[in-house]
């Protein structure tokens, strides 16, 4: 593995909660952002930082990432945890931020709302199923 490893959510929220310096990246596209949601750290005193993977609408990756995560000010000696839909983008975000120096990075698998059940709606798991506060909208 070449990131600090995979958590679950309730995880991932635990050290959100309980570690000052911890970092949540949010690595989807503005569109989910804007129409499915996105996690609600306020109950810790944390902003979620937003820093596309691969930009919309072109699915391209995001050249400037780890530019745009140091210009976001997440350090780079802090827990940090990538979130995408489904815990794969993620993964290489984790992989990309550890080769820029950050250390501590994570990937949240089943992501923010997981993967499909037999009806293909994305209920089985995930950030959302967790009942962990996201908001939308």
């Amino acid at each position: 593995m070449s990131y600090a490893g995979d958590v679950t959510p309730e995880q991932a929220w635990t050290v959100l909660r309980d570690e000052p310096g911890a970092a949540l990246v949010d690595v989807r596209t503005r569109a989910e952002w804007s129409y499915v949601g996105l996690p609600d750290l306020g109950e810790v005193g944390k902003d979620v930082v937003l820093v596309e993977w691969q930009t919309y609408p072109d699915g391209a990756v995001n050249e400037r990432f780890t530019a745009e995560l140091e210009a976001a000010g997440v350090p780079k000696d802090a827990p940090v945890y990538f979130l995408c839909r489904s815990g794969v983008r993620s993964v290489a975000a984790a992989e990309a931020a550890t080769r820029g120096g950050w250390v501590r990075s994570h990937n949240v698998v089943e992501g923010f709302e997981g993967p499909h059940d037999e009806q293909r709606h994305r209920a089985v798991s995930g950030w959302k199923v967790a009942g962990l506060p996201w908001v939308q909208g």
